[in-house]
This record gives C-alpha cells, sequence and structure tokens, in this order.
C-alpha cells in the first residue's frame, strides 16, 4: 500500500484496486474509505509509520457499498474502535443484511471490472456490526463541518463529503482520474448513468480546490472548475 501526503492533514492510502483517504483534526483521525478485505492491518500500520495511533481513529466514513472501498470496515473498525458511517441507502448492504445490486455496464466497461476482480481478494468480507446511516445534508465533526453530499448512480447510496473549511472534496467513485492521463472522467460501474451524470454535475458546482477521487490521481489546485469542464462534456442519456 502507498502512502502519499496530500495536504500536513491529508493522506492518500493506496490499494491494488482503489483508494482510502486519512484526515486529521489535532488528535483525531478519520479514515474516507476503507479498502478491501485484508485492509486493515495494512492501514493500522501505516497509521503507526505516520507516528499516530490507530485507535485516534473516531470514524470511518464510507462513500459507498462496494467491496474496494468498504470491505475493509469491519477489520479497521475493529482495530481502532472506530464508528462506521455510510448512506441509509447503502447501510444495510454494508451490515451485510441484503446484497448489493449490480451495476449495468457499457460494454468497454466489462473487460475492466474483470480485471478488477482479479485483483480483489477472495471471500466475503467480514461487516461492521453497527453502521450510523446519513442523509444528505449531514454534517460531520471533522474537517471544520464535513458536509454529506448524495450522489447517486454509481450505487443508490453513494456520497461525497465536503470539507468547505478546508476546500477538499472526496468525491467516492461519482468522478474519477483516466488511469491514462489523469483527465477527471464520471466514475465507471454505475448502476444508473443518467443519475451518476447528474450527481457529477452537483459535485462539480462546489468549486472544491482539491478532489479526491475513489480512482486516479487527485486533482490538487482549481479542483471546481477541472470537474465543471469535464462534465459539461457528458449528456444525460435518453
Amino acid at each position: 500500500m502507498d502512502v502519499v501526503e496530500l495536504l500536513p492533514r491529508l493522506h492518500l492510502l493506496r490499494f491494488p484496486v482503489g483508494q482510502a483517504y486519512l484526515w486529521r483534526d489535532g488528535d483525531e483521525l478519520t479514515l474516507v474509505d476503507a479498502g478491501a478485505k485484508g485492509a486493515g492491518a495494512p492501514i493500522a500500520e501505516a497509521i503507526k509509520a505516520l507516528g499516530r495511533d490507530p485507535a485516534d481513529v473516531r470514524r470511518i466514513v464510507l462513500t459507498h457499498f462496494h467491496e474496494d472501498h468498504a470491505g475493509g470496515a469491519a477489520e479497521v473498525a475493529g482495530l481502532c474502535g472506530a464508528e462506521v458511517l455510510a448512506h441509509r441507502l447503502d447501510a444495510p448492504v454494508v451490515r451485510g443484511e441484503v446484497p448489493g445490486p449490480p451495476p449495468v455496464f457499457e460494454d468497454w466497461e466489462r473487460p475492466l471490472h474483470a480485471r478488477a476482480l482479479e485483483q480483489l481478494p477472495e471471500g466475503e468480507p467480514s461487516r461492521p456490526k453497527q453502521v450510523t446511516e446519513l442523509s444528505d445534508g449531514d454534517v460531520l465533526d471533522f474537517g471544520g463541518g464535513a458536509r454529506v453530499v448524495h450522489a447517486p448512480g454509481h450505487t443508490h447510496g453513494s456520497i461525497a463529503v465536503h470539507l468547505p473549511a478546508h476546500g477538499v472534496l472526496f468525491t467516492g467513485d461519482a468522478v474519477a482520474a483516466s488511469p491514462v492521463d489523469g483527465a477527471v472522467v464520471l466514475g465507471v460501474f454505475n448502476l444508473d448513468r443518467a443519475q451518476a451524470i447528474a450527481s457529477f454535475r452537483r459535485l462539480a458546482a462546489l468549486d472544491a480546490e482539491m478532489a479526491c477521487f475513489g480512482h486516479g490521481d487527485p486533482v490538487t489546485a482549481r479542483a471546481g472548475r477541472a470537474l465543471r469542464e469535464s462534465a459539461d462534456r457528458y449528456r444525460t442519456p435518453g
């Protein structure tokens, strides 16, 4: 796992598939997403390598239920004693109460998805016993007031997390950076493409300085402009 400092209080944790983000407020840490099954111990070791105690992690905010983002949540919560939070529409899937609906693939996405699955660990991940349910507009106690932004389309309960006080936006998989050229693009493997495009436009309107994606390198300056320029190129199906 690679650990990359984006700001003195923000680090990117990059896994074989996807990534998470570690935010610091004084003595408290917040993890945005938690990697796949098996990510718990590497995340704890990364926190120690940064000179912090895993017990400093107070909360794990999941942007959506997919395994590469939520599969490690129970492990991290068990190691750190952290609260797990997810949107109310995805929380039952995170808890393992219901299966998650599969994406509606574009033809060109199928080989990409197959390659991603090959890099994920086999078997079902453990599930967090408790998940605090979130709704659009909720404000969480980190980053000077972290606002939950419902961004459906990738999953029904996908969220972004906006830190207006710091100009930082965590988009989950609603937005991504292309592995080919780093261009800002609509996230792949969506349930509802039209809804996903609408969510992309909503996030672009937030005018963040830094955008942190679930996949691909973050945009570290003038992110709002980059998101708007990309979102304007997409046309809603139908």
